[in-house]
């Protein structure tokens, strides 16, 4: 960065208003709650019964709370590192593996973005036939038009697509909410205690258990939000709130549209639905209102999770380049503080996989289900550093206890590593392709400052990434195994 660009992007730092504890918390919920919520009920339905599901959301709660915990713990032990999953894997356990937390969070969030676009005009085809599944020619260009329109409205400034993100993020929560509120009243105690351990065919309770634990992998990807924005935040404190009120927020509207659909549906007609299933809850106990509620739902709930991921995806790489692990013009900013290259970037690939998707859908969801489990990786780098922290006692005044925090970060940390192992040993064996490539850029921004890329351990790790992705790349082309 020239000092004429590195004064401007200080200036523009230090001049833009600062994120406040709303519009943080606004960015955990947006970025969890976008289109799996509507899907919900089926989803949980047709592994489990509801005795199961209960015992599974419970497991989820106190992991998930762990790992909420460690976010809040680490913004308020470690103030001075920003940048969230990046900052704290690379404050943690060196630069490569910083840069890899962040190229594997970055993949990750504009690979999801492609989908919520399907997702989104898949949802719209309810009224408009053309959309189809999301991936026809014209929902495509519409996306295309949506996606630029997202594009713009961010480059003009982060501070103020994160103001709109929390309207869209409120917007989305009023159709949950009537969702819930109608649902009450449909409830039916006979219906939800029908079969409330399940039948024989979904096996046995701890079976039951770990296919809704395994639908919870995903429902949470996003508690970082406002961690990664730390750094533009007007508190520190305010980071470990949000985190921790956004958790609860959306843990609570998760939980009571799953567990209240069946009181209104049983186990077998919720597993046997179409997706967004909750439609077709509503649609049975209200009739074509609730329907049409729940798809303009789940419309304005993906909108508001593109923009919030937009903004994530974007953060990533800016980070990353501003501390000289990504290439120096990925951490620049424009005049109005937006990381205006990485932008660039992240949704011109998502323009190329939205024209991907036109010609070979079954390629985009096999490439999605590797992404999204690259996102999982930096979650336990996450724990793993507040346990360092707590064990070192960094941080804590002097005589001031650690053991209370270590064993939360104890905690997040097993969760972090079942999270991995739930989403499948063979996505993190086949996400080295996608990791292998990344050696490229972070050896460009080495060379660019003049630094040894990497200590024995880190060339160690870097040679058994691009081994690994080679291995994968082959086992995958001669058809020894499968995405």
């Amino acid at each position: 960065m020239s000092t004429e660009t590195a004064s401007q992007a200080g200036i523009a730092e230090s001049a833009s208003p600062r994120l406040k504890l709303g519009a943080l918390t606004a960015l955990v919920v947006g970025s969890m709650i976008g289109g799996g919520i509507f899907s919900l009920p089926q989803n949980m339905a047709a592994g489990a019964g509801a005795g199961a599901i209960l015992i599974g959301w419970a497991i989820t709660f106190v992991g998930m709370l762990a790992l909420a915990f460690v976010f809040q713990m680490l913004a308020s032990r470690k103030p001075e590192v920003s940048g969230g999953v990046y900052g704290y894997a690379k404050a943690g356990f060196g630069d490569y593996m910083g840069f890899n937390s962040a190229w594997g969070y970055w993949i990750s969030a504009w690979i999801g973005n492609v989908s919520y676009f399907v997702v989104m005009f898949s949802a719209l085809a309810f009224w408009i036939p053309a959309f189809g599944d999301g991936n026809t020619p014209t929902a495509i260009v519409c996306a295309s038009v949506l996606l630029w329109c997202l594009h713009f409205l961010v480059l003009r400034g982060v501070h103020g697509a994160a103001f709109i993100n929390t309207i869209t993020t409120i917007a989305k929560l009023v159709p949950l909410a009537l969702f819930i509120l109608l649902i009450v009243f449909a409830f039916k105690v006979d219906t939800f205690n029908l079969d409330f351990w399940g039948n024989a065919k979904l096996g046995s309770i701890v079976d039951q258990v770990k296919s809704t634990m395994l639908v919870t992998v995903w429902v949470f990807i996003g508690i970082e939000g406002a961690s990664m924005f730390s750094g533009r935040a007007d508190s520190m404190k305010d980071v470990g709130k949000a985190t921790v009120i956004g958790f609860l927020l959306t843990i609570a509207l998760l939980v009571a549209v799953s567990v209240l659909s069946l009181g209104v549906m049983t186990q077998p007609e919720l597993a046997a639905l179409k997706n967004p299933s909750t439609a077709y809850v509503l649609q049975k106990a209200f009739g074509t209102f609730g329907a049409n509620l729940m798809n303009a739902g789940l419309v304005i709930s993906v909108g508001g999770a593109l923009l919030a991921w937009t903004l994530l995806a974007a953060e990533a790489p800016y980070l990353a380049g501003k501390d000289g692990v990504m290439p120096k013009v990925f951490g620049t900013v424009n005049g109005n503080d937006t990381p205006a290259a990485s932008l660039w970037l992240t949704n011109g690939l998502i323009q190329l996989f939205l024209v991907i998707t036109l010609f070979s859908s079954a390629g985009y969801l096999a490439l999605l289900s590797l992404a999204t489990s690259m996102i999982l990786i930096p979650y336990l780098l996450c724990a793993g550093y507040s346990l360092l922290v707590a064990r070192r006692g960094e941080g804590y005044a002097q005589g001031e206890s650690a053991a209370k925090e270590f064993w939360t970060a104890a905690l997040a940390t097993v969760y972090g590593g079942w999270l991995i192992y739930a989403a499948g040993p063979k996505y993190l064996f086949l996400s080295m392709i996608l990791y292998a490539p990344g050696l490229l850029f972070y050896l460009w921004a080495k060379k660019e400052r003049g630094e040894k890329p990497f200590n024995l351990i880190e060339a160690v790790l870097a040679a058994a990434v691009v081994v690994l992705g080679v291995i994968a790349t082959w086992q995958l082309a001669v058809g020894h195994i499968s995405l």
